[in-house]
């Protein structure tokens, strides 16, 4: 990120400079071969469609504005890339945070509020500047930005990353690095984990405040839109506290490596069984110890097995099962850590048994051979322990995220009004215009979750989508209640049936189909594109068909 810190001093530069001389608009004029052309005779056709004549206010008295249409896509595009910045900024300190830091308060309740600064800070300047009624013209910027984000994830993004990590569906399940059948809707895909399952039913529980606060319009209670605004709202901050608290006491990240570490076992443990019997002899076992060769060449490899089977074996019947073997090693592994530790602590290295160096050593090498069929999943385990210099990290993180939040504060109210300018020039809703244009701007990791997913594997198909589908659960919680707040304190109408109706709509239809299965057919990625055009079309028809709005 440090190669992107100078683009954003030459950027800032041009906005003082401009300062001196706000874009102003030019009339086109044709004479009418008798009077002169005048714009206060009156007697010329003036372009609309890409000039006019309102003047333009310029956001904190200095920043440039204009009231044409080119040149509000200008300041779209340029406010729009600072914007990008400031989320990619966001974005990198927090990982290098969590990295550092891992699961617990920093992770799970700040780092996804900060996610989450640029789409509320702009959802907060569409609606905190100007008068009521200016505020409640511009607030559909932020209602664009709201349902787009959501819309964009579960329908673009999600269909993309199906594409792209698509791999050969054998049975029920993808093959991972397999992908020989090209584009065959049915034969290839993507599995994910059951953690992704879950994910995708929180985001479910997230949509209750959008229900709650269309309450008063389903039942054309009119005198309590205001209370439902208040109890939505209410609702909307405990489920972020609660979401941000359950991550900090249950972190995903948590459960996902308890879960990768009992897939580690299995495979270990059909490494073992070489006769496929569902069981791992003695025989088979001290074959494999011996194989792997150790270090420590002066343990007794039969105490060793005889110690092995004789703990793992909890039936008494000589053989050690699946169940046994998992149960078994955990405890094992667990038992070296705590004794390294006690080790490293004491610089006593002499006083421990052998055997559970052997069964830590025993895994490393198991892990070292997975390493060579491609599985890579120690690596995620080990990151953190890899990190160098943490404080200048973690100092480098903080900066970045400082640097990221204020930039998002002063870019948004620009950003926003250069939005409204382009919708009043050009005659589209500014609802449709930020809908389409915002959540590129504010997702910065698009790229990176796109490249995440090409792996082609069901460990990094089941992170893209567990974060796709946490991404919207914010949305749909912290940034709602930014949103409602927004209406509830300056007093706005709630009038968004229609966009409230396309956020439940995606949302329910991904969610459902993510909840109750785990390998997604090709075909999938079809229906994912067709709900984004399908969104916007029922907008369009529920607010301008049927006055919804």
């Amino acid at each position: 990120m440090a190669n992107k810190l100078p683009i954003l001093i030459l950027i800032l530069p041009i906005f003082v400079l401009a300062a001196a001389s706000p874009a102003q608009c030019r009339h086109v004029s044709v004479s009418d071969g008798i009077r002169d052309v005048r714009q206060q005779q009156g007697a010329f056709i003036q372009l609309n469609s890409l000039t006019s004549s309102d003047s333009c206010e310029q956001t904190y008295g200095f920043l440039p504005c204009t009231t044409n249409v080119l040149g509000n896509v200008f300041l779209i595009v340029v406010y729009g890339y600072v914007m990008f910045l400031s989320a990619k900024l966001l974005s990198d300190g927090s990982e290098i945070l969590l990295q550092i830091i891992g699961p617990g308060i920093i992770g799970g309740f700040l780092l996804p509020v900060l996610s989450s600064v640029p789409d509320a800070t702009i959802i907060l300047a569409s609606g905190l500047s100007g008068s009521n009624e200016t505020a409640q013209s511009q607030v559909s910027v932020g209602m664009g930005l709201l349902a787009g984000s959501t819309v964009m994830l579960l329908t673009i993004l999600w269909g993309s990353c199906l594409i792209v990590g698509k791999c050969d569906i054998q049975g029920s399940t993808a093959v991972d690095l397999k992908d020989t059948k090209t584009f065959s809707l049915t034969g290839s895909g993507v599995s994910t984990d059951i953690w992704t399952s879950y994910a995708a039913r929180i985001m479910l529980i997230s949509i209750i405040p959008f229900i709650i606060v269309q309450i008063p319009e389903v039942f054309h209670i009119s005198s309590g839109s205001r209370l439902a605004v208040l109890i939505s709202l209410i609702v909307s901050v405990s489920f972020v506290l609660s979401y941000s608290f359950y991550q900090v006491f249950q972190p995903w990240i948590q459960k996902r490596r308890i879960a990768r570490t009992r897939h580690k076992h299995l495979m270990l443990f059909k490494t073992i069984d070489e006769n496929s019997d569902g069981y791992v002899s003695a025989t088979e076992l001290r074959a494999l110890i011996i194989g792997f060769q150790f270090d420590d060449i002066d343990t007794n490899i039969d105490a060793a097995v005889e110690r092995i089977v004789k703990d793992f074996d909890t039936s008494r019947d000589s053989c050690i099962d699946i169940q046994e073997f998992v149960t078994g090693m955990s405890r094992w592994l667990n038992k070296a850590t705590a004794i390294h530790r006690r080790e490293t602590r004491d610089g006593n290295s002499s006083s421990t048994p052998r055997t559970p160096r052997l069964l830590n050593d025993f895994n490393q090498e198991a892990t070292t051979e997975q390493d060579l069929l491609g599985y890579d999943d120690h690596n995620d385990d080990e990151a953190a322990l890899s990190v160098q210099n943490p404080k200048w990290k973690i100092s480098k993180a903080v900066l970045m995220l400082l640097i990221g939040t204020i930039i998002a504060a002063v870019c948004s109210d620009p950003l926003v009004d250069a939005v409204d300018n382009f919708s009043t020039a050009s005659s589209i809703p500014s609802f449709f215009v930020s809908f389409i244009i915002l959540p590129f701007v504010t997702s910065s990791e698009v790229v990176s979750t796109l490249s995440f997913a090409s792996r082609k594997k069901l460990r990094t198909a089941s992170l893209t989508y567990s974060e796709i589908y946490g991404s919207v659960t914010m949305s749909n919680i912290l940034s709602l209640a930014v949103f409602l707040g927004l209406v509830y304190f300056r007093q706005l109408t709630w009038n968004f049936s229609a966009e409230v109706l396309v956020i439940l709509v995606v949302c329910i239809v991904t969610g459902l189909i993510a909840s109750f299965r785990t390998t997604f057919p090709l075909w999938h990625c079809l229906v994912a594109f067709a709900l984004y055009p399908f969104s916007l079309l029922l907008v369009y028809i529920l607010d301008y068909v049927f006055g919804w709005s």
